[in-house]
């Protein structure tokens, strides 16, 4: 009986993680649409400026598309100069795909202006309830296999 009410429990609290952050994703993505960059490029930019330089298709299976669509994407990257191809060292067959300087100004921009919306938000809160949020990000971490 105690193992099924740890469940309901799990459950219910994973509910409410989930709706919570889709919420919180929502709340911070209307700043992404000061950069001028649509949600997908932004999110592949995002993985080569903080994972590195990636091949096509280790940069659509981060982001979960098909190589056809990750290579789209990539294509407006590069239009946009967010994005350069260079030859591997490795392989000189595959292309890896790396933000510019230009593309991690962007990226970072967006960044500061997604953490600065929440800090609005968060200097609402109590220094206790600060607490609690900043104690719930690291079991978060844990969570989703960060820490």
């Amino acid at each position: 009986m105690t193992e099924e009410i740890d469940h309901i429990r799990e459950y219910r609290v994973a509910d409410q993680l989930h709706s919570a952050a889709i919420h919180l994703l929502r709340l911070v993505r209307v700043q992404d649409l000061k950069s001028g960059i649509g949600p997908a490029r932004l999110s592949a930019l995002s993985v080569l400026v903080f994972a590195g330089p990636k091949s096509l298709k280790e940069l659509a299976e981060i982001e979960q598309v098909r190589p056809p669509t990750m290579s789209r994407i990539v294509e407006g990257l590069g239009t946009e100069k967010l994005v350069r191809r260079s030859v591997s060292t490795s392989d000189r067959r595959q292309i890896r795909l790396e933000a510019t300087e230009k593309g991690k100004r962007i990226l970072q921009e967006a960044r500061q202006r997604r953490v600065r919306e929440l800090t609005a938000r968060l200097s609402r809160l109590s220094q206790q309830e600060l607490d609690t949020v900043a104690e719930a990000v690291t079991l978060l971490g844990k969570v989703i296999g960060n820490k």
